[in-house]
């Protein structure tokens, strides 16, 4: 136990045979439970954990019948963890790359302050620049600005992170079969979690890699993935969050500012169509291209303002 309230660390794996004894061997004492999730390993994951069970009684072993991707070991994980009453579950990865001296920094926020939610941020440490390989550092930042528009939590950043703490009320509240199961579940359960007005937490931990993990993340079709994940997550965030269960007048705001970024768009078009023809731009149609784009950028950050303030009591 750790500040006599239950923890258990849920360990998603898939093809982990060279890391999973490593991360097992590692783990805090703290940790009252290792529910390790393997989702359809081809390796000898299952009987490595199987062996490393049968003189570990913390050990739990969930095994998936068919692939579900992280996101859904992390789901069966949480449904464990949830249907067992512990007070806290902490995701780390099966590849080792989490580093358990970090573990009681991302807890304490959830036990001591009241915190829903505390997640992992790499990007804030001294130093990430250089110990995140360098595609990997731009694509996240990418994301998390993305995350940031899509989650209403502004003050959050490593958006890909796996490393998190979800307190009881969290296991209770969101739908675990209803989330992303694939690489965006993060994202995914950030947009969820504040349309139920959780409280989100960054905490500063160390990156860590070259330990013998394998990625098999392809970066091009992953940012595609999650984009998908974020606007769709967006939309049903606002719908939820304030106009389903309270009004808020942002929805004016983003709702005038698309439709005055697609004029925009239209107005851009016919003014090159113009200009290809007659040889120069009408100076109507080129102002009012640009009074329509103006209009819907500020229109765009009015309403992302008022987001921002909406959501500042979730820090």
């Amino acid at each position: 136990m750790y500040k006599n309230k239950t923890v258990c660390v849920v360990v998603p794996c898939h093809n982990e045979e060279t890391q999973i004894g490593k991360v097992v061997s590692t783990m805090p004492d703290l940790v009252d439970k290792i529910v390790i999730v393997d989702d359809k390993s081809k390796d000898r994951t299952v009987a490595i954990v199987e062996e490393l069970a049968a003189t570990n009684p913390k050990i739990v072993l969930i095994q998936h019948e068919e692939n579900q991707g992280v996101g859904g070991a992390i789901a069966s994980g949480y449904k464990w963890a949830r249907d067992n009453d512990l007070d806290a579950a902490v995701v780390m990865a099966g590849d080792a790359q989490m580093d358990p001296a970090d573990l009681p920094n991302l807890l304490d926020p959830v036990f001591d302050e009241g915190i829903d939610y505390s997640k992992g941020n790499r990007l804030i440490w001294r130093g990430s620049y250089r110990l995140i390989p360098k595609r990997r550092f731009f694509g996240n930042s990418v994301l998390s600005l993305l995350t940031k528009i899509a989650s209403g939590y502004w003050h959050v950043a490593d958006s890909q992170t796996g490393y998190t703490v979800a307190n009881k009320a969290v296991l209770q509240t969101l739908d675990w079969d209803n989330m992303y199961k694939r690489y965006g579940q993060p994202n995914d359960v950030l947009i969820k979690l504040n349309i139920d007005n959780f409280r989100v937490r960054d905490v500063p931990i160390r990156p860590v890699y070259g330990v013998g993990e394998v990625s098999g993340i392809k970066i091009r079709r992953v940012i595609f993935t999650i984009s998908n994940v974020l606007v769709r997550g967006f939309l049903n965030r606002l719908w939820e969050k304030y106009i389903v269960r309270d009004f808020h007048p942002l929805i004016f705001f983003y709702t005038l500012g698309v439709l005055m970024l697609l004029l925009s768009a239209f107005m851009f078009l016919r003014v090159i169509g113009l200009w290809a023809v007659e040889g120069s731009a009408p100076p109507m149609s080129s102002m009012a291209m640009l009074f329509a784009f103006s209009t819907a950028m500020q229109s765009i950050f009015f309403a992302m303002w008022f987001d921002m303030d909406s959501n500042k009591h979730l820090r």
